[in-house]
């Protein structure tokens, strides 16, 4: 369909002697009169010459936008993911078109289509007649071209309910533009092209617009198979496709079949006997109803999917502003591959199935990321997509923008955070506090000066003794009152500095991050994916790449659209990256909060999370080339974890390690499974420092 019709050289000259001498005093107000029956107010003269003012103020050009039509995303390996479309539309070349469909919509709407031009004056007089006579409406008179012009002005409002029905008012300004753009249409495209616009434009009820989705929608055929039953039964739907839809009203949808096979006799484009034989036939419907959108999607892979329509209306080089990337989304036709790894995903599905049900008040939810160029590989929740019971479309995974929703404290795994600042900061991994289980915040200052005074209290789970940690010791038992004292001579805004610069720059809901002395504690909501991002950063020795869900895009016509690129920086020093990777090391060997996480002598690296009672847990954790980071939260009470029901059994303790980790180690161990087995840099980290000398009281268990 072309995306814009005007006039030709002659054109204006033709429009000024076509509209003025002839539509002024008989297109124009003989339509008016036949196909709205609307009274003439002063007489014909005054309506005919405001006719004629208003037909010559009209715009020369009549734009015509692409229609709208199904988009297809993709997976990485080329497998189609689901199809997704505001109208549900395939545009199909004329010679896709069964010609008998071509012969029976002409028959049915305009007969003399390929007679008349673009105002047909012998069918304004017939229906002025016939409409005088029966005291209204009988009859109309608009072409099929001017029918095809209205269909543009409602394909164009989409889904605004005011703006559809504003296009299809019945006024006479509304008439004067069919006809003017009617005029602009015939100068431009043949009548073999108008029709097979028309035919691809038209709404054929039950969702399907076009003849290719009618076609399919109730024959489960093409439009070029169309048999000649099939056929007259659509043309005789354009009229009113909510009155002789054939799924509902069988009846009046076959009565008026009839008619069309009646009408292609008459006017020879059948044979009577072809008529009779096609009337004959009973109607035999084969639906096939509408599988569109991200709830069709292969079961994971729906969030991502929802994901990525986000990433299309969200992000600038899909569009200037909101609206144009409303409009290439709506339009369609797009072809879109995305980073999603299937292997990472069905591990990721198994991981979550194996460990959790999706009736447990707890969710599971999990992010898996490349690190070097932050293609998302997964992402999943134990909650399915969709609008059942136990289901969710709420993207637990993404921030409220990408569809998703409020985040969760991320409790300690926020600490590698503070832990990179200080590295980058010219301390060092020997750095060591002796603390005692519960002491008061250290005087900070925020970025803007602020300054938040020392006041009570952190607390950890160890003796009343004082204990002396190094970094690599603290960040294995998660201490909080190490981090809490690292903090405070880090500085507030140098801690919240680095969090921008890992990929965190406000919470999930999109309100700014709390920078306050607890900020160390993971007290900010964030995402699974968020957290991943950061975690990938350290895998990858310092860079920094934001999370990226598509690689490429084709539009209705096969070129190649833009797509965000790569984003990736370098935040960290490889010393500081790798240094943090050695400690985090620490956290799943044997005195770290997570010696119970393992991929089978696979290095990895990672950090328990715990918020305030216990009401969200966290693992996460990477290898050289894929981190992963799982929550697990009440999401419907927010309630305490433990006592909860969680994959068949009853959480005792709810730490990270021991809810978190175990789903998030079976998708890992699903993903790596038979890739090579790649390692950490070698990094030397301090000795344990000397203890002081015990108050004879034991230490506690570490705090995860």
């Amino acid at each position: 369909m072309a995306s814009k019709i005007s006039s030709t050289s002659s054109g204006p000259v033709a429009k000024s002697l076509l509209g003025v001498r002839f539509l002024t005093v008989s297109a124009i107000a003989g339509a008016l009169l036949a196909g709205m029956a609307l009274p003439f107010v002063g007489g014909f003269g005054l309506g005919a010459k405001a006719a004629a003012d208003s037909f010559d103020s009209l715009p020369d050009d009549f734009k015509a936008p692409p229609l709208s039509q199904a988009s297809s995303i993709y997976d990485s390996a080329g497998n189609l993911i689901a199809t997704s479309y505001d109208r549900d539309r395939t545009v199909v070349p004329g010679d896709q078109i069964a010609p008998v469909m071509r012969k029976a919509l002409v028959d049915i709407e305009d007969n003399r289509f390929f007679q008349h031009g673009a105002i047909d004056p012998k069918g304004i007089i017939r229906a002025l007649g016939k409409n005088s006579a029966a005291g209204g409406t009988a009859q109309g008179a608009s072409t099929l071209t001017q029918q095809y012009v209205k269909n543009v002005f409602v394909d164009e409002a989409g889904n605004d309910t005011a703006a559809v029905l504003e296009a299809q008012r019945q006024t006479m300004g509304r008439k004067i533009q069919e006809m003017r753009y009617a005029i602009d249409v015939e100068q431009t495209l043949t009548k073999d092209q108008i029709l097979t616009n028309y035919l691809n434009i038209t709404f054929f009820g039950e969702q399907a617009y076009g003849i290719e989705a009618a076609s399919e929608r109730y024959f489960s055929v093409h439009a070029k198979d169309l048999s000649l039953p099939q056929a007259a039964m659509l043309a005789g739907m354009v009229q009113s496709p909510t009155s002789f839809d054939p799924i509902v009203h069988m009846a009046a949808a076959t009565d008026k079949r009839n008619t069309v096979l009646k009408k292609m006799a008459q006017y020879g484009s059948i044979t009577q006997a072809e008529a009779d034989q096609a009337i004959a036939t009973p109607v035999t419907l084969q639906v096939s109803r509408p599988q569109q959108g991200c709830i069709t999607a292969k079961q994971g892979e729906g969030f991502f999917c929802d994901y990525v329509k986000y990433a299309v209306l969200q992000d600038p080089v899909f569009g200037a502003n909101a609206a144009d990337r409303k409009a290439l989304w709506n339009r369609g036709g797009l072809k879109i591959t995305t980073t999603l790894d299937p292997k990472a995903q069905d591990a990721l599905d198994k991981g979550l199935a194996d460990n959790a049900d999706a009736s447990d008040k707890p969710a599971a939810v999990m992010s898996m990321v490349q690190p070097g160029t932050g293609k998302i590989l997964a992402m999943g929740q134990s909650r399915p997509y969709g609008l059942g019971t136990n289901q969710t479309q709420i993207n637990l995974n993404a921030p409220k923008s990408m569809g998703g929703g409020l985040g969760f404290p991320t409790g300690s795994t926020f600490k590698p955070i503070v832990a990179a600042a200080a590295l980058e900061g010219g301390f060092t991994p020997s750095q060591t506090y002796t603390t005692n289980s519960t002491i008061n915040w250290p005087k900070m200052t925020d970025c803007n000066g602020g300054v938040h005074k020392s006041v009570p209290s952190v607390r950890n789970d160890s003796s009343a003794s004082p204990v002396t940690y190094s970094m690599p010791d603290a960040l294995a038992q998660s201490i909080n009152t190490y981090f809490a004292s690292l903090e405070g001579d880090v500085g507030l805004c140098a801690t919240a500095q680095m969090a921008n610069k890992l990929g965190i720059q406000t919470q999930a809901d999109g309100t700014p991050l709390q920078v306050v002395q607890s900020m160390t504690l993971g007290i900010n909501d964030l995402t699974p994916l968020t957290m991943a991002g950061v975690y990938a950063t350290f895998a990858s020795h310092g860079t920094y790449c934001a999370p990226r869900a598509i690689t490429s895009m084709t539009g209705p016509d096969g070129k190649n659209l833009p797509v965000p690129a790569q984003s990736c920086s370098k935040v960290l020093t490889d010393t500081t990256a790798d240094t943090i990777t050695a400690m985090l090391k620490g956290v799943v060997q044997d005195g770290g909060t997570a010696s119970n996480v393992s991929l089978g002598g696979r290095p990895i690296a990672g950090k328990t999370g715990t918020t305030d009672k216990g009401t969200q847990v966290w693992f996460v954790g990477y290898t050289p080339d894929v981190a992963g980071a799982t929550v697990v939260s009440d999401t419907a009470d927010q309630k305490p974890l433990q006592g909860q029901m969680f994959g068949g059994s009853r959480i005792d303790q709810a730490f990270g390690a021991q809810v978190a980790g175990p789903v998030w180690q079976a998708a890992m161990k699903g993903e790596v499974t038979g890739t090579p087995v790649t390692d950490f840099p070698d990094v030397s980290l301090p000795a344990p420092p000397a203890q002081p000398a015990p108050s004879g009281s034991p230490s506690a268990p570490p705090t995860p």
